[in-house]
């Protein structure tokens, strides 16, 4: 019986940014990447944008922290809200990304007459 084939698919795409976190990466002890390999593939696919940090600590290995977040808020900071909000919560071997926005606002400035205008 010589039939012909028919096909049926489905497709979907979108876009995907590279890395595939924008904020910041916890990487713990045993991962399977690894800190050598993960910095080296930050650096080559996006040199000068993270901060990596190598942790003293029996669960975290490295964070990569994306360096307009500590343009915005101090390392001390940052690493205070994620041993307190984020560490509690993970385990030997993941890679964590954690989504990180940093909204900074002034209430009741006051300027004074000269500080107002350009000149």
């Amino acid at each position: 019986m010589n039939g012909s084939k028919n096909y049926s698919l489905s497709m979907s795409f979108e876009n995907v940014a590279v890395p595939p976190f924008q904020d910041i990466l916890v990487v713990t002890q045993k991962s399977p990447h690894g800190k050598i390999g993960l910095t080296g593939s930050m650096n080559l696919l996006q040199p000068d944008q993270f901060e990596i940090i190598e942790i003293e600590d029996d669960l975290v290995e490295i964070l990569i922290i994306n360096k307009r977040i500590l343009k915005r808020i101090s390392l001390e900071k940052v690493m205070k809200i994620l041993k307190d909000r984020v560490f509690p919560y993970i385990v030997k071997g993941e890679i964590v990304k954690v989504d990180f926005k940093v909204r900074v606002s002034y209430d009741n400035i006051e300027l004074s007459e000269d500080e107002g205008h350009a000149g």
